[in-house]
Formats: structure tokens, sequence, C-alpha cells
């Protein structure tokens, strides 16, 4: 089986931990069963050509239940989706998809400590709100956001959300590195295994604290831990070239296109 097979089947098998599967045309539907929300994907090794109006059914459907209109795919296992929904007003966006196996690891270190954390609701509380205040910057430049904007962000957390991320720790279904300073967390990042395959995912560095080689030091001991535990490959879509260059220091390799699509904002 091809990288990008294994990879379709696993980016498939994923969301059925928090989701039902429902078929609506060439797609499945992941209705979520928990506080998070899914998407619709290609059905993998359909072949099928996805239309504007296969789009449209879903976007129907989508409304009858109250879910948002988003999807995800590999672009190079079902090539027709991007235009096609281009042609549906959505907003598409590729993204670079790589891959690890155990051969091609290189650990990487940094001076600080870093470690899988435990599935305590202050530790991923904190780690969380990490993720949260450097996705609110995106890219690689050193920012503003430090210490003060990340205890904000996890004072703002809801019990509710952090019990879900209490329970799929507990579950072995979301494994949760962080990076410690002086005071506290100040990188962080999650891997999610299914079978012998898992995914990184939500890999952030506080603004403040970037270009010190965090990113890729947390992407390190996801890694390992993944090895450690019955993973065969790991892969993850990286936000742009930059961010995945980060990820090849540790050993991934390109294999293609992470594609998303939503509707587009309204112009203001």
């Amino acid at each position: 089986m091809s990288y990008l097979s294994r990879v379709d089947d696993y980016l498939h098998a994923a969301p059925l931990s928090g989701a039902e599967a429902l078929d609506v045309g060439p797609f499945t539907l992941f209705r979520s069963t928990t506080i998070w929300p899914y998407y619709a994907r290609p059905v993998p090794g359909s072949g099928a050509t996805v239309t504007a109006a296969d789009l449209e059914e879903l976007r129907a459907r989508c409304a009858e239940l109250g879910l948002p209109f988003n999807l995800e795919w590999v672009v190079e296992t079902c090539p027709s989706l991007g235009p096609a929904a281009a042609e549906a007003g959505l907003e598409v966006t590729e993204y670079p998809l790589l891959v690890l196996e155990r051969a091609d690891f290189t650990p990487l270190t940094t001076s600080l400590k870093c470690e899988i954390l435990p599935a305590t609701p202050d530790l991923l509380r904190q780690a969380r709100a990490v993720a949260d205040v450097g996705f609110g910057t995106p890219g690689t430049a050193i920012g503003e956001g430090g210490i003060e904007a990340r205890d904000a962000s996890a004072a703002e957390s809801t019990d509710e959300k952090i019990a879900a991320l209490v329970e799929r720790a507990e579950a072995g279904l979301s494994i949760t590195a962080g990076v410690y300073g002086d005071q506290g967390i100040v990188a962080s990042g999650i891997h999610q295994p299914v079978g012998d395959a898992s995914e990184i995912v939500g890999v952030a560095t506080l603004p403040a604290m970037r270009r010190q080689g965090l990113g890729a030091a947390v992407t390190s001991c996801l890694v390992e831990h993944a090895f450690a535990n019955g993973v065969e490959l790991v892969l993850l879509s990286a936000g742009s070239d930059a961010i995945a260059a980060v990820y090849e220091r540790v050993g991934f390799r390109r294999i293609g296109h992470a594609g998303a699509a939503e509707p587009a904002e309204p112009a203001e």
C-alpha cells in the first residue's frame, strides 16, 4: 500500500473515536459525538470524481443536521475535489503533507525539559492554552504572546473542554507533550494513534519563545513516544513550507498535500 493510501485510511479512521460516520454521496460526513466539531471527507479508494452538485448535496445535509460545512482530504487521492469545491464557492487551502518511518527518525532535544504529560486537568489546560496562543499568531516569527497570554487563555477554557481533553488522554486517543520553561509549559503538541499509524497535531510554541527549536523538540518527543508504543508510520500536515521545514529536521518527508475547504468569509 502506498504512503498516500495509508495516510488516507488513517485520516478516515481517526474521527471515529469521537464521531459517527454518515454516507452522503461520495463523502463520509463525521457527526461529532463529543464537544469537538468534525468535517466530511471523500471515501478512500472510491475513485469518485467529485462535482459541485455532490458538494451541494453535502451542504444541504450539513444544514439539515446543523453541522459545519467543512471538508478535509488528501489532494493526490481525490484530485477532483479541490476544483469542485472552488466551483461551489468554497475557500480551498492546500498544506504540505509529510510522513516519517522509524528508520528515518532523527531525535532532537532542547536545553529545556520536554516530556509526555500525564492526563491531569491543570497540565492539559496549560498545554491547550499554549496551542491557542500559538495558533492565534500563526507562523514561525517571534511575537508578543508569552506567559501572561497563555495564562489568560487557560483561564478562559471551559471545564467541559478540559474534561474532554482528559477523557481522550486517559483513553490513549490523544497523547500530549510539553516543553517546560521556568514558568510552566511554553510549547506543546499532540499525537493521535490509530492502529499502527499516528498523526501529530497542534504543535505550537508561545510566540515570545519561538526560534529556539522548541517545536522540533516537542515533535521529536511525540515521535519517540509513538514509535515506542507500536506506531510504524507518523504523519502530519504543516501550515506552510517554513513550518514543514521544522518537521523535516526530525526526519519527516513530504509525500503530497492535505486539502481543506470551507465557506469563504463574507467580505466586509
